[in-house]
This record gives structure tokens, sequence and C-alpha cells, in this order.
């Protein structure tokens, strides 16, 4: 029981954190009584709670939980996945996170993202995002791949490979903007 009452603390502070987060990154909200109608914080408190039952072994409230969210807000986080506070989900509409994928603090993700495995098999086959990463909407990151600090993933773009911190991958699949010619850069925009 002390574990449950530590655990729900933590989790009260990590909506509080996503919501500090969400006012600074998302200049659409004027209002602060905003963020109880935005769908992509709604969504991940729903998930926070869900995750908060699922570490303590209360596994079918967790999915219950996580299958009211999908339906009301068209965003699957799966209960065992591992978000930091201060994460952003701008819309979300379609977003997927995988069982083992793991968020970073100060990330923001647009809407229809997948953060999914490439195989279906048992042990680690989701992605590891870093801190402050930002995922273009319509991005597929697909495997156990990494993600580093600071980098951005370009809207659609397909990711299979690890990304460096503080570089930006487009394309499908992704390719770091570093690596492309000019050509091709042209073509992209």
């Amino acid at each position: 029981m002390h574990k449950f009452v530590k655990d729900l603390k933590n989790t009260f502070i990590a909506i509080k954190k996503d919501k500090e987060k969400l006012l600074k990154k998302d200049p659409s909200i004027e209002y602060s009584y905003q963020v109880l109608l935005h769908v992509g914080f709604i969504s991940l408190t729903f998930y926070r709670i869900s995750h908060l039952f699922y570490t303590n072994n209360l596994k079918f409230i967790s999915f219950l939980i996580h299958f009211l969210s999908r339906i009301l807000f068209s965003i699957d986080i799966h209960p065992a996945a591992k978000i930091e506070p201060g994460v952003v989900i701008d819309h979300g509409i379609g977003t997927v996170i995988g069982s083992t994928a793991s968020v970073g603090e100060g990330t923001i993700i647009y809407h229809g993202v997948t953060l999914g495995a490439r195989n279906i098999q048992k042990g680690k086959r989701h992605p590891d995002v870093g801190k402050n990463v930002l995922i273009g909407a319509g991005a597929k990151i697909l495997g156990p791949v990494k993600i580093g600090n600071n980098a951005k993933i370009g809207a659609n773009s397909v990711v299979l490979e690890d990304v460096p911190e503080n570089s930006v991958f487009v394309g499908i699949p992704a390719k770091n903007t570093n690596e492309i010619k000019n050509e091709e850069i042209e073509w992209i925009i």
C-alpha cells in the first residue's frame, strides 16, 4: 500500500509537469482552463493513471482505463510504456506508443505518430526517445532504435535506425539532413 501511495503522488507530480510543459510549448492555449479540454493532455493523464495501476499489478483496471482512453481520444499509449514527466502530445489523434517504448522529458509528439515495433517478438521492440525531441505529424519510429536528445524527426518520416543527438532526420526511410545532397533537400522541401 505504501508503494501505491508513493506512486500516486508521483503520478500527480508528472501530470502537473505535463501541464506546465503544455502551457509553455503550445502557443494556441490562451487560457489555462483549455488544458482540461486538450485531447493530448487528457489522454496522457489517462496513460499516467493506467501506468500507475499497471506498475502496481492492478492490470485489469490499468487495461480498462487504457481501453477507455483509446475509445475516447483515438490515442493508444500502452500502460507499460515509460513516459517521463513533462511530455507534450499535441493534437494526438492517431498516436500510438508501444509497450516497450520510452519517451524523455520535454519531447513534443504531434498527431499520427507511431512509436512501434518492426517485428512481433518478446523483449525490447519499441523506440527509446530522448529528451527535448520533436516528432513531426505522422512520423513512424519503428523498432528498438534510440532517438538522441534534441533531435528532430520530420513529418511523415519513417525512422528505422538510431538518430544521433541534435540531428534532423527526414524522409522514407529517414536520413540525416547533414548527409543528404542539396538536390535531394530541394526535392524534399
